[in-house]
C-alpha cells in the first residue's frame, strides 16, 4: 500500500510539474507574440506614414503584390528546403543593399565631411602604415612586433597627421580629387580584394591577380563614361566602384562557382524585374501611386521648418554618421583595450588587486547611470571646464600646464562624440570582458605549452576567439548611442542646422534631435509625415550599421 501511495503521489507531483511547465511555455510564447505584435504595429504605422501608402490606390497594391510579393513568397517557399540557395540569395541581396548604403556612407565621410585632401593626409599617416604592418605580419608570422607597431600607428598616426595636416594637404592638392581616391581607395581596395579572394574564398593565384589588376583597370576605363553623367563625379565613381561594386562582384562570383547556389540569382531578378514591371503596369493603367515623405529630396535637403514639403534631413544624417563613426572607433579601441588589460594583465592578488576590484565595480555601476548624467559630465568636462594648472594631491603644489584648456566647444562634433563615448564605454568594456572570459583556459595553456609568450597568446588566441563577442557588445552599445538625445541636449548640440559639419570643431546636429524638433511643430504634415520619414531614416541607418557589424562578427565566428 505504501508503494502504491508513493507511486500515486509521484504521478500527481509529475502531472502538476508538467502542467506548470506547459503553462509557463504558453505564457512565455504569449508574451513574445504580444511584444512582436506591438512592435510590428508601431513599425507599420511609421512606415505607412513615411511612404504615404495611404494615398495609393487598390490597383497599385494589387499590381506590386502580383509582381513582387507573390514571386518573392514563391521563391522563399522554394528555398526553405535548400539552405545553399537561401544563404546565397541572402548574400546577394544583403551584399547589394549593404554595399549601396555603405557606399553612400563612405562618400559622406570621405568626400563630404573630411574632404579628399584631409582624408589623404590621414591615409598616409594612419591607414597606409597600419595596413602595411598588417600585411607584413601575415607574410612573416614570426614578426611579433607588428602588432605593437600597428597599435603605435593607430595611437600616434592621428597626432602626426594633425600636426602635418597643412603640408600633407598641399601634397594631396597636387594629385587632385580623382588621383587621391585612386591612390587611397582603388589601389588599397585591389589589395584587399586579392586578400579576400585568396584567403576566404581560396581562389587560385591567377584569378586573384586578375581581379586585383582588373579593379584599377575598370576604374580608369570607366572615367570617360562617368564624365558624361552629370550627377556622378570622378571621385564619387572611384569610391562607389570599390565600396559597392566589389562586394557585389564577390557575392556574384561566389554564387556562380557553386552550382547548388546558382538558383539564388532568381531572387534579385524577381525583385528588380518585379519592381520594373510593376512601375510599367502602374504607369500604363494610371493607378494612383503613394505620395511618400521619404524620398530623394528629403534625404538631400536642409531641414526647412516653414513648409513640410521642403523639409530635409541631410545635415542631421551627415552629423549622425560623422559622430557614430568616431564613437565606434574610440569606444572599440578603448573598451577592448581596457577589457583585455583587466582580464589578462591586471593583478588578481596582492595589494593592487583591491584597486582592480574597485575599478571593476565602478565600471559595472557606470553602465547603469542615466544618460542625462553623462550629458552633465560632458558639459562639465568638454564645455565649461577651464584648466590652467594641476594640483598634486596631498602636497598642494600647483604645476602649470604648457597650455590652457578651455573646453572643446558648445555643440561641436568632438564634444558630442566624447560625451556619447563616455556613455557607452562601460557597456563595451563589460561585454568585451565577458567575451575574453569565455575563451577556454585550455586554449591559453596549449599556447603557453607551445612556447608562446603572453602577448603572442593574447594576440593569436584570446583576441580572435573573443572578437565575435566584442563586436556584439559594440553593436548593442552603438545602437544606444545613435538614438540618444539627452546627452546631446546637455552639451549644446543644435536641434536643427542648415549645413552639415565640415570638421571636428564644427557645429553639429543629429537625427534624433531633428526628429524631436519636427514632432513638436504644429500640423499633421510635420507630426505624422516628416517625423515618420525621419524615424524610418534613423532605423535604416541603425540597421545598416548593425548589419555590417553582424556580418563582421559572423565572419570571425566562422574563422574561430
Amino acid at each position: 500500500m505504501a508503494a502504491e501511495s508513493n507511486a500515486s503521489g509521484g504521478s500527481a507531483f509529475g502531472e502538476v510539474n508538467r502542467l506548470r511547465g506547459i503553462a509557463f511555455q504558453y505564457l512565455s510564447a504569449g508574451a513574445s507574440v504580444l511584444g512582436l505584435i506591438a512592435l510590428a504595429s508601431l513599425l507599420t504605422f511609421v512606415f505607412w506614414d513615411a511612404f504615404g501608402l495611404w494615398s495609393a490606390g487598390t490597383g497599385w497594391y494589387l499590381t506590386f503584390g502580383a509582381t513582387v510579393l507573390v514571386p518573392t513568397a514563391a521563391f522563399g517557399w522554394y528555398a526553405r528546403t535548400r539552405p545553399a540557395v537561401a544563404e546565397a540569395a541572402l548574400e546577394l541581396v544583403s551584399g547589394t543593399v549593404g554595399g549601396l548604403l555603405g557606399a553612400i556612407g563612405t562618400v559622406l565621410v570621405l568626400l563630404v565631411i573630411a574632404g579628399p585632401n584631409v582624408w589623404f593626409a590621414y591615409f598616409l599617416t594612419v591607414f597606409a602604415p597600419a595596413g602595411a604592418l598588417y600585411a607584413y605580419g601575415r607574410y612573416d608570422t614570426e614578426a611579433n612586433w607588428t602588432g605593437l607597431g600597428i597599435l603605435l600607428v593607430l595611437l600616434g598616426g592621428p597626432v602626426v597627421g594633425t600636426l602635418a595636416l597643412s603640408v600633407l594637404t598641399n601634397i594631396a592638392g597636387l594629385l587632385g580629387g580623382p588621383g587621391i581616391m585612386f591612390v587611397s581607395v582603388v589601389l588599397p581596395g585591389a589589395a584587399i580584394l586579392a586578400f579576400v579572394l585568396r584567403s576566404l574564398f581560396e581562389y587560385g593565384k591567377r584569378m586573384t591577380l586578375g581581379a586585383a589588376v582588373a579593379l584599377p583597370a575598370v576604374a580608369i576605363a570607366g572615367i570617360p563614361v562617368i564624365d558624361r553623367v552629370a550627377i556622378i563625379s570622378r571621385t564619387v565613381w572611384l569610391t562607389l566602384l570599390v565600396v559597392f561594386a566589389v562586394p557585389v562582384a564577390v557575392a556574384v562570383t561566389n554564387t556562380i562557382r557553386d552550382q547548388a547556389r546558382r538558383p539564388a540569382f532568381a531572387l534579385p531578378a524577381i525583385l528588380f524585374g518585379g519592381f520594373v514591371l510593376g512601375r510599367t503596369i502602374v504607369g500604363a493603367f494610371g493607378f494612383r501611386r503613394p505620395e511618400p515623405w521619404l524620398d530623394w529630396q528629403f534625404l538631400t535637403s536642409d531641414p526647412v521648418t516653414g513648409t513640410a514639403a521642403n523639409a530635409g534631413l541631410y545635415p542631421a544624417i551627415v552629423g549622425s554618421v560623422f559622430m557614430i563613426v568616431l564613437v565606434a572607433i574610440l569606444t572599440f579601441v578603448l573598451g577592448v583595450g581596457a577589457a583585455i588589460y583587466l582580464e589578462e594583465y591586471a593583478p588578481s592578488s596582492g595589494p593592487l588587486a583591491g584597486i582592480t576590484r574597485i575599478i571593476q565595480i565602478n565600471i559595472s555601476n557606470l553602465a547603469g547611470v542615466p544618460s542625462v548624467v553623462y550629458g552633465l559630465l560632458g558639459l562639465g568636462i568638454f564645455v565649461n571646464m577651464r584648466l590652467e594648472s594641476l594640483t598634486i594631491p596631498f602636497v598642494g603644489v600647483e604645476v602649470p600646464l604648457p597650455f590652457i584648456y578651455t573646453g572643446i566647444g558648445v555643440g561641436t562634433v568632438l564634444t558630442a562624440t566624447f560625451t556619447l563615448s563616455l556613455l557607452i564605454l562601460p557597456i563595451v568594456i563589460i561585454s568585451a570582458q565577458e567575451a575574453v572570459r569565455a575563451v577556454p583556459g585550455s586554449l591559453r595553456q596549449a599556447s603557453y605549452g607551445m612556447g608562446a609568450t603572453k602577448w603572442q597568446t593574447v594576440r593569436n588566441v584570446v583576441i580572435p576567439e573573443a572578437l565575435p563577442g566584442m563586436l556584439t557588445g559594440t553593436i548593442l552599445a552603438l545602437g544606444r548611442a545613435i538614438g540618444e538625445t539627452a546627452p546631446l541636449i546637455m552639451v549644446g548640440v543644435a536641434t536643427s542646422t542648415s549645413s552639415p559639419p565640415s570638421g571636428f570643431f564644427s557645429s553639429v546636429s543629429a537625427m534624433p534631435m531633428q526628429i524631436y524638433t519636427w514632432s513638436s511643430l504644429p500640423g499633421d504634415a510635420f507630426q505624422h509625415g516628416v517625423t515618420a520619414a525621419g524615424v524610418v531614416t534613423l532605423l535604416i541607418v541603425l540597421l545598416t550599421m548593425n548589419s555590417v557589424a553582424i556580418l563582421l562578427r559572423n565572419k570571425y565566428e566562422t574563422e574561430a
